[in-house]
């Protein structure tokens, strides 16, 4: 499975180059080594970084995720764990109806519209798609309430492409630690993939989603607890000692978290 990755990576990050748009990456503060020093730890602490989103299936990923935004994956994931019981193909979804899925999702912000949009993705990926989900970011953020960060989501971890989701973690973190300034997640997205090393592009996304989630918080980073203390450039920076470098407990995600 890793040299398909490895390939994957490169291939995206040429393509991403290669539609940047006009304006220039900013030059990263880390040099090349110290990129390289960063991803590795990230490597060792969480050899298989996965997303805590919980799923069955590319279209239940899909649904998660447009689901997500402004809501927590704990908050999503005890939402659609009965929805996805009953119905986890586009046709169920669609057979349930919007009434019925508002039940299943009220505890969620913005649940209203999003039913909206679960319906008419499903709708969509029944009409265009043959009721599957597209393997393309193009075809992907055609579907109703589906933007480029989920799309970065479903292609990776549906379908192993190496991609960068830039939601408020990476965001943050990317600014704060000045890895990959940038004034919108989109000139994130490109920096980032500009300066990761293709080895490591495939998890990338995860690394920093979890350090971001875990350990350089929003309200207060815990230094002490991060493995790049040391290298980290962060003007906010508390501690310069980095945490002991093992690789953590695998994690537990979604039900088995919560039991």
């Amino acid at each position: 499975m890793a040299n398909p990755k490895i390939k994957s990576s490169a291939q995206t990050a040429k393509k991403s180059n290669a539609t940047a748009g006009r304006k220039p990456a900013a030059k990263s503060l880390y040099s090349k080594a110290d990129l390289e020093e960063i991803f590795r730890r990230f490597s060792i602490q969480r050899p298989e970084p996965k997303g805590e989103l919980e799923h069955v299936n590319p279209f239940t990923l899909v649904v998660a995720v447009a689901l997500s935004a402004q809501a927590t994956d704990a908050g999503v994931n005890k939402a659609t764990r009965a929805l996805f019981a009953v119905a986890d193909t586009p046709q169920k979804m669609l057979d349930l109806g919007e009434e019925r899925i508002r039940e299943y999702i009220k505890t969620i912000g913005l649940y209203r519209n999003k039913a909206k949009n679960v319906v008419a993705l499903s709708e969509k990926l029944i009409t265009d798609f043959g009721g599957e989900v597209p393997r393309t970011r193009e075809e992907l953020i055609t579907l109703p309430g589906v933007g480029r960060k989920t799309a970065n989501v479903v292609l990776s971890m549906a379908f192993g492409q190496a991609t960068m989701a830039v939601d408020t973690h990476i965001f943050r973190i990317a600014n704060r630690l000045l890895l990959a300034p940038g004034k919108t997640p989109d000139e994130v997205e490109q920096r980032l993939m500009q300066i990761i090393p293709d080895q490591y592009l495939y998890h990338a996304h995860h690394w920093l989603i979890l350090h971001g989630r875990y350990v350089c918080k929003a309200r207060k980073p815990e230094c002490e607890r991060c493995v790049i203390a040391d290298l980290c450039r962060s003007p906010e920076k508390t501690w310069d000692i980095p945490a002991p470098l093992v690789e953590l407990p695998a994690q537990i995600i979604g039900a088995e978290a919560a039991g």
